[in-house]
Order: structure tokens, then sequence, then C-alpha cells
């Protein structure tokens, strides 16, 4: 009937990986990002970030949770290779949309000043010349 009833269910059955913190604390987060359609956002944010950045714009996206890094780390490699036909093997690969640049983690010093800095990921790539 309330949240406490539930964490309380859910630390009976899931053990944490993270000493000191509630067992609940995936299964809350679960939820908030089903409920909220938080990747199918996100995935919908990075396709649309290539007919909107002009070439030589940045892409940077700083995800919270390895879903999010995962999805943000394949879309930017997906989109840092040129492209073959392999029906067509004389032709001119498809060119590169982006050119990933680096991956940013918070210091120590930050996480010291901000905890909840911990677990963020940056990620930056760079828009290349529009495709023909």
């Amino acid at each position: 009937r309330t949240t406490s009833e539930l964490a309380e269910v859910v630390a009976g059955a899931v053990k944490t990986r993270e000493p000191g913190k509630d067992p609940a604390t995936r299964t809350f987060q679960a939820f908030r990002i089903f409920i909220n359609a938080e990747l199918e956002e996100l995935q919908q944010a990075l396709e649309a970030s290539l007919h909107v950045l002009r070439p030589g714009g940045k892409l940077v996206v700083i995800s919270f949770h390895s879903l999010e890094d995962r999805m943000v780390k394949q879309f930017m490699a997906r989109h840092s290779r040129a492209v073959v036909d392999r029906r067509v093997p004389f032709a001119e690969p498809a060119p590169m949309a982006l050119v990933g640049l680096k991956r940013v983690m918070p210091s120590d010093e930050e996480v010291k000043a901000n905890p909840r800095s911990r677990s963020a990921v940056m990620r930056v790539a760079e828009r290349t010349e529009a495709p023909a």
C-alpha cells in the first residue's frame, strides 16, 4: 500500500551491491526509468541530435547509470564509423556522422564535494561534415 512497505519487501528479497545503500534504491530507480520512458526518450534525443547538430557541433551527454551510459556509448560508436555497403564493394563508404572525443568521470575531489556525482559519466562527440 505504501512505498515504505514496498521498500521493506524489496529489502527482504534483494541484497544491495553497495554497502550502506538501501536495497530498494535500484528497484525504485527501475520504476522511475520505466514509468518516465527515460531510455526511449534518450534514444530519441540521440537520434535527433544528428539532425540538429551542425558540422563541428559538440554532442555532450551526461549519464547517471549504466543503462544510459551504454546507450550513449553505443550510439556514439555506431555513428563514429564509416559505413561500407557490402553489396557495392567499390562504392565510397558513407561518411561518419560523429567523432567520439572523450569520456569524463568526476574527480575524487568532485565526488567529495558532491557525492551524487559519483556515478556520472560525460561523453563528448563532435559532428563531422554533413553526409552527402
